[in-house]
């Protein structure tokens, strides 16, 4: 059995702006950082780009963790984005392994590609919501929630388009505001997808 998002999208961004009201600050800052520190090791050459990609899991795992309080209107502390650290090989090994498979399925093509980081886009809201689960598992888990369920995800990812063209138009200042809105709404979408209408589904989707 899996679950289907019902809520509509517009609703989903509708609620993620509303979860943002207050707390704008503390929401552009932790990402701020976050880019700050991904960016910022690339700069030292190839032992930053080997750096930011040993990194990128664990504080991929963090702001996740970030995110989903926000979205439940809860009072995320800005040091949760670090958070993933704390599961640092759980953490490294999921974003190992999802890359692996989005470039795999790449080679065949871009569709087989896009289809496949759909599938595996829920893995780290359930590393986050489950201490006990392995990197494998979770994007299994993932791949199973997310039967039925793409098309939805993609739906929702076009909506921003706009928003993007509008950010490249102010010089990128505004992806301040845009990177939080897009990472609740997607926040969002888990919940919707966690707390959504039983379905069949085969166990190998």
């Amino acid at each position: 059995m899996n679950v289907i998002s019902n809520t509509e999208n517009r609703i989903l961004m509708a609620q993620a702006l509303e979860s943002l009201k207050g707390k704008w600050g503390l929401a552009i800052g932790a990402w701020f950082v976050v880019m700050l520190i991904n960016v910022g090791t690339q700069a030292f050459g190839d032992l930053g780009a080997l750096a930011s990609l040993v990194i990128a899991g664990p504080l991929h795992l963090g702001w996740i963790g970030f995110v989903l309080a926000l979205s439940r209107n809860q009072n995320p502390k800005f040091e949760q984005i670090f958070g993933g650290f704390n599961r640092f090989g759980t953490a490294l090994g999921a974003y190992l392994l999802t890359l692996l498979f989005i470039i795999l399925w790449m080679l065949l093509l871009i569709i087989p590609g896009i289809m496949a980081s759909l599938s595996y886009s829920q893995t780290f809201y359930i590393l986050s919501e489950d201490p006990s689960i392995g990197a494998m598992d979770a994007i299994t888990k993932s791949k199973e929630m997310m039967y039925g369920n793409r098309w939805k995800l993609f739906c929702l990812g076009l909506r921003f388009i706009g928003w993007l063209l509008l950010c490249i138009l102010t010089l990128g200042i505004g992806f301040f505001w845009l990177a939080p809105y897009m990472a609740v709404s997607m926040a969002k979408f888990y919940n919707d997808l966690v707390h959504g209408t039983s379905a069949s589904a085969p166990m190998t989707a």
